[in-house]
């Protein structure tokens, strides 16, 4: 009788333990931003070590101590290699990339277009009286709404 009254008090904290490794397997199938998986191994630690009845404040030291170094040394190589083939797709990663004007910019008149990527957009010149022919490159400096503000490259 006591053997099993001491299996059933080893087998709660593996229980939640458990739980918890299944809820941060969820969380990160479902986000994909690889934020919880380090602690679904921490968890399976702290399962593991429960499992064997170690006590239950070791069993926490243990599933913060594994996240933070799965954290710390895992997560940088898994994010690289994760994100490979990940092309940016927020506006604000072309400052400071190069495109061509297709239509003089002229911030007086309103008017001016570049290409960049083979996409065409509105262009500005920082500086409000100079106008930049078709043809030059221009360095995208800022994003306003849809327009590209853009110096033209200098050479040297």
């Amino acid at each position: 009788m006591m053997i099993l009254s001491n299996a059933v008090s080893l087998g709660e904290p593996v229980l939640i333990w458990l739980v918890l490794l299944v809820a941060f397997i969820i969380i990160e199938i479902a986000t994909m931003g690889l934020t919880t998986i380090w602690f679904a191994g921490g968890a399976l630690v702290a399962a593991i070590a429960a499992m064997f009845g170690v006590p239950g404040y070791v069993q926490i030291i243990l599933f913060v101590l594994i996240s933070c170094v799965l954290l710390i040394f895992t997560r940088p190589v898994a994010v690289k290699y994760f994100n490979k083939d990940r092309i940016k797709t927020n506006a604000e990663s072309l400052v400071g990339m190069q495109a061509i004007v297709v239509s003089e910019i002229d911030n007086l008149q309103g008017i001016g277009r570049v290409t960049i990527n083979g996409v065409e957009w509105m262009g500005r010149s920082t500086e409000q009286s100079k106008t930049i022919p078709v043809g030059a490159v221009v360095i995208i400096r800022a994003i306003d709404g849809a327009k590209l503000i853009v110096e033209e490259r200098r050479e040297g």
